[in-house]
């Protein structure tokens, strides 16, 4: 008898110590997981084709049908001018490519002629001129502001997911701390994407979130920090007033921040998007502009009106759900992807 309880307990003290085993190894991997920069799967390639479809169908397919439908070519110029409108490019932009386009419209022999033109001409207006790109100090401190509903902290996950899959270190600070969804959604990309993360309760005070974050990655060696911002309307003064303190505060702890003002636009609101930009623009300086939901909308015109109206560099435009789905944005990929013939963009 008091054998079989010998063995009841060794055998019971392997189990606990078995669990224990086990607990301690998934610890680790997790800890491995989040520490490796090359864990998540390799980026695949964005398809531009794939993800501007509908622009391309609905935009190049009218100037396509317009050139066959009139012989009177001033009457067919007055035809595009309206459809570059109707299509969120905007009055500056519209002229200035009906400027670069010059005479080659109106000497169109044919709509291949009529495609490669403006394919030329957009591609040159959304291209900036190159230079010398210095290294990025560190941390780099990158704000993402924006309205609500276009898809800020999920381009923050797409984001951090990028710079992890080119081995750097990055920290994510849930700086909407009005939304408790967007807190806990953060974390989730933070654990998918193996980043750090510094949060707050629900209802604390986003800059006091912000300098915890800002100094978190400081001490941890962080090459990177990505703070949301809670989403805003850009006509609300006050609300403009807390994310320039947001900004305020990074900028007290690391020299030259924030380094990166990302604003973040839904392509599918059109010339809304413009005023957006406008506004965010002249409160903080944006540094870049974030394109989502290009997959999703008929125009994406507004690309080019944020371009001439304003002068920002389009950084980046989201075509999907996937952490790879965030692409950086190449002007000659983009007008080839609007413009270009469509049976070869379609095999790129």
């Amino acid at each position: 008898m008091q054998g079989q309880e010998q063995l009841i307990a060794a055998a019971g003290a392997a189990a606990i110590a078995l669990v224990v085993l086990v607990v301690v190894w998934l610890v680790l991997r997790r800890r491995h997981r989040r520490a490796a920069p090359g864990r998540a799967a390799p980026a695949r390639a964005t398809s531009w084709t794939a993800g501007l479809a509908k622009t391309r169908g609905a935009l190049a397919r009218r100037l396509l049908d317009a050139w066959g439908s009139s012989v009177d070519r001033d009457a067919w110029l007055l035809q595009i001018e309206e459809i570059l409108l109707s299509s969120d490019v905007g009055v500056k932009a519209t002229q200035a490519l009906l400027s670069r386009l010059g005479g080659s419209l109106r000497d169109a022999a044919g709509p291949d002629e009529v495609r490669a033109a403006v394919q030329s001409a957009v591609r040159d207006l959304l291209a900036e001129p190159p230079t010398a790109a210095p290294a990025p100090p560190k941390p780099e401190i990158i704000i993402v502001v924006g309205v609500n509903g276009v898809g800020k902290t999920t381009t923050i996950g797409k984001l951090a997911y990028r710079l992890r899959q080119e081995g750097r270190r990055v920290l994510l600070v849930a700086g909407d701390t009005f939304r408790a969804a967007a807190i806990e959604q953060l974390g989730q990309w933070a654990e998918r994407v193996g980043a750090d993360l510094v949060k707050h309760q629900h209802g604390a005070d986003p800059s006091a979130v912000t300098y915890d974050g800002v100094q978190a990655g400081l001490a941890r060696g962080a090459d990177v920090v990505i703070v949301d911002t809670a989403g805003r309307l850009h006509v609300k003064e006050h609300l403009m007033d807390e994310v320039k303190k947001i900004a305020r505060t990074t900028g007290k702890l690391v020299a030259g921040a924030p380094h990166q003002v990302l604003l973040v636009i839904d392509a599918t609101t059109g010339q809304n998007a413009l005023a957006q930009a406008r506004i965010f623009h002249a409160a903080l300086g944006i540094t870049g502009v974030v394109l989502t939901k290009l997959d999703g909308t008929a125009k994406g015109g507004v690309a080019l009106a944020i371009r001439a109206e304003l002068g920002l560099p389009i950084r980046y435009v989201g075509l999907g759900e996937q952490p790879e789905d965030l692409a950086p944005f190449d002007a000659e990929a983009f007008a080839a992807a609007l413009f270009g013939d469509q049976q070869a963009t379609d095999a790129a």
